[in-house]
């Protein structure tokens, strides 16, 4: 496996997700769960987000949809200051969220609301 793909996903990640949650991810790491951040950086990050075929804002649109779908709250929390990052718009934030509301259902959609309003609240996110 390239350590290439593993320098772009670390690179990629602490830009998307911002350089303090990144460093945490890689910090709180034990030998247990070490395999499956380099995983993910490797693949995720390294390969697929590095891909040239979507624009960063249109991947994270994709995974703020998935989440919610996927009912995964806290790895939502982590895409949704990604998406800020990546410049969606909290009026588009809550768009995307009406959507899945309709296709994912309420309470669903509910919890992403409440994901999104505690990001929000977060002092890098509140001027925004």
């Amino acid at each position: 496996m390239s350590d290439d793909l593993l320098k772009t996903g670390n690179q990629l990640r602490a830009e998307v997700i911002g350089q303090a949650h990144h460093d945490a991810a890689l910090a709180n790491a034990t030998p247990f769960d070490m395999p499956f951040q380099e995983l993910a950086l490797r693949y995720c990050w390294g390969e697929i987000w590095a891909r040239p075929g979507l624009s960063r804002k249109a991947r994270s649109m994709i995974n703020l949809s998935m989440l919610v779908a996927l009912g995964k709250p806290n790895e939502l929390k982590i895409h949704i200051r990604g998406a800020l990052t990546n410049g969606i718009t909290k009026e588009e934030i809550q768009e995307i969220f009406l959507q899945t509301c309709i296709y994912c259902g309420v309470p669903a959609a509910g919890e992403a609301f409440k994901m999104a309003k505690e990001v929000f609240a977060e002092p890098e996110f509140a001027s925004t």
